[in-house]
């Protein structure tokens, strides 16, 4: 017979089985004999094997597949003892009884097969009956395996309680279809996004389970997250420059007024040592504000001749401060080094970058080791996956005494915002090693890195050298030494400059800023040299004094001020009043704080935080080329 035959007793034992029966299910009639009928079936749709009954089971074969099929059971008496009649019809034989309905199986089965979305049916129980290609792939399982299984196993156990809550309000009628979040498990775990709908029959009202649309959006949401962290990235950059925008404001009064007590307190007054104190800390702080700037991005990026020398001690107080007190840091350096080309601001977030990995890599302490030293390679070497030409390199060794690197992850941690600290709340951003190889390509560069678990990690930056030859290398080097020691003490000698010049003059001069401290000490600074001077927080203020004021001859203005900005201020002034010199003051650099006005020749810029014979000086340059 082309069906399945079998006869069970009121315990649920076999009394008989047909041999098409068993070769369904992979056994012997005599090895069904031995076994019960619910040893054989799998999800909540069981036959009562006493009485007459009706509907879709589903049989487990020896291998552990599913067989679906429909059971039609009538009862009979046996000399006293109940048994069944039961004829199985498989499910693919009782829904082709005609061409035409083959062929309007198999077109929907093609089509339920091929859709993009990820489907799965389940009877009133939750337990899958059908389920087509893509559920197959996200849940990397097959057909069979799946057939007969709770669909709730197919969820992270975190995500079953909420699932099965709107499952629970489809199959109660309280809802027409539910939409809801979910994590697939597999060989890793997908998101996903759930519309749960009710199934029934065409015409009938009763629900007999639902169909539920898997859409894996795994990928969108790591671009949801990698848009987040971008835009947290491009936030902190801008916090970091607004801090330094300020902190350089409280600088310039810091060092106005240290100038102004200088003024009263000579070198013999027991005063004067505890005020230069003051004054050479602050401008310190002012060099600690510039890298920030830098790292910020808040100051145009231009290569340049860089000695890694002196770049490295100049970085080294703003490193010890970053790794902390538990981590000791030590800086080698090679001779004869040469130069590299490379934007300073740059180099600096190069280096930070990496010595951030490895503080965050010694959490208990450690070392930190930076070694410089050259490098000629006379033929292309292989260096990790590249190959790096032949040529002269400067080669520079970050390393640390960490946790190491996983090898799994070391072939992704150049990638952008790929991040071995994900672990830690609010701890990487996947940017910074990405960074780092940016800008060591881009300066012609290459990078290798070494580590194992536990034993550290090791990257060795080769940063191709300008100067061909070492003659030229040291020559250079000596020249960046001379200019690194010159501009260390360019601040005292300028001073020093500055203090014996005649920097007093006449005129009236316009202040505009809306930071009072730097206001206050500017005003008082150019009184004392003999100016004129009238002071307006806005730029708004400042266009109403010049109205009922002639004879302004200069006018000082901030670039930020709250409602008009000083590059409107001064095009403004620039049309009204030409023969108004004009001087522009910023935290920021002069190319980002001029913006739209950086063509026009006739403004002049003086950077803060600024001293005050610097202000003096630059004022009474600017009247004078009037």
């Amino acid at each position: 017979m082309p069906g399945g035959i079998y006869s069970v007793d009121v315990d649920g034992s076999f009394r008989f089985v047909n041999q098409r029966f068993a070769d369904w299910l992979g056994y012997d009639p005599e090895e069904l004999s031995a076994l019960k009928l619910d040893d054989l079936i799998t999800g909540s749709n069981r036959p009562q094997p006493d009485g007459e009954w009706q509907g879709d089971v589903q049989f487990r074969t020896r291998t552990g597949e599913t067989v679906a099929a429909l059971v039609l059971q009538s009862t009979y008496d046996d000399a006293g003892v109940t048994r069944t009649r039961t004829l199985v019809v498989r499910d693919g034989m009782r829904r082709e009884p005609a061409a035409s309905g083959r062929i309007a199986y198999e077109r929907f089965r093609a089509l339920f097969d091929a859709a993009p979305v990820a489907i799965a049916i389940t009877d009133a129980d939750g337990i899958i009956v059908d389920c087509n290609r893509a559920f197959e792939k996200l849940t990397e399982q097959t057909r069979p395996g799946l057939m007969g299984s709770p669909l709730l196993d197919r969820l992270v156990e975190d995500d079953r309680r909420n699932f099965a809550s709107e499952l629970e309000k489809v199959l109660d009628g309280e809802s027409v279809g539910s939409h809801v979040d979910v994590r697939v498990t597999g060989s890793g775990i997908s998101q996903t996004s759930v519309f749960v709908g009710p199934l029934s029959a065409p015409g009938d009202s009763e629900i007999e389970g639902v169909v539920a649309h898997f859409i894996d959006v795994t990928e969108q949401k790591e671009l949801e997250a990698q848009f987040a962290q971008a835009q947290k990235m491009q936030a902190m950059g801008q916090l970091a420059g607004g801090v330094a925008h300020d902190f350089n404001n409280l600088l310039t009064a810091m060092i106005g007024f240290a100038d102004l007590l200088l003024q009263r307190h000579g070198a013999g007054d027991p005063s004067f040592a505890d005020i230069m104190q003051i004054k050479q800390n602050a401008n310190r702080a002012a060099n600690l504000v510039r890298q920030l700037l830098a790292f910020s991005r808040k100051q145009p990026l231009q290569p340049k001749d860089l000695n890694i020398t002196d770049g490295l001690m100049e970085l080294s107080h703003l490193l010890t401060r970053l790794i902390g007190e538990s981590i000791e840091y030590k800086l080698v350096h090679g001779r004869d080094l040469g130069l590299v080309r490379v934007d300073p601001g740059q180099f600096d977030q190069m280096i930070i970058n990496l010595a951030v990995n490895a503080r965050d890599a010694m959490p208990g302490g450690g070392t930190l080791t930076i070694t410089t030293g050259g490098q000629v390679f006379d033929e292309p070497i292989q260096l990790g996956a590249e190959q790096v030409p032949p040529g002269r390199y400067i080669r520079i060794s970050v390393s640390d005494t960490g946790t190491g690197i996983p090898p799994e992850n070391l072939g992704r941690i150049f990638e952008p915002f790929f991040s071995t600290k994900k672990e830690i709340p609010g701890a990487g951003t996947g940017l910074g090693l990405a960074t780092v190889y940016g800008i060591v390509r881009q300066t012609g560069g290459f990078i290798l890195v070494e580590s194992s678990p536990g034993k550290g990690s090791n990257f060795s930056l080769y940063l191709p050298r300008t100067s061909p030859e070492a003659e030229d290398a040291e020559a250079a080097a000596a020249t960046q030494r001379a200019k690194a020691v010159a501009a260390k003490s360019r601040s005292q000698d300028t001073e020093a400059s500055l203090a014996s010049a005649d920097l007093g003059g006449q005129g009236t001069i316009l202040l505009v800023e809306d930071e009072d401290a730097v206001r206050v000490f500017a005003a008082h600074a150019l009184k004392n040299k003999g100016y004129k001077v009238l002071e307006a927080r806005t730029g708004e203020q400042a266009l109403d004094i010049l109205r009922d004021t002639t004879g302004v001859n200069l006018m000082i203005t901030d670039m930020m001020m709250p409602g008009m900005d000083g590059g409107t201020l001064a095009r403004l002034i620039r049309v009204e009043r030409p023969e108004i010199r004009i001087i522009v003051i910023s935290g920021y650099s002069e190319e980002v704080a001029r913006g739209d006005i950086v063509d026009t020749a006739d403004f002049h810029f003086l950077p803060k935080p600024f001293s005050l014979g610097q202000l003096a000086s630059k004022v009474k340059e600017v009247l004078a080329g009037a």
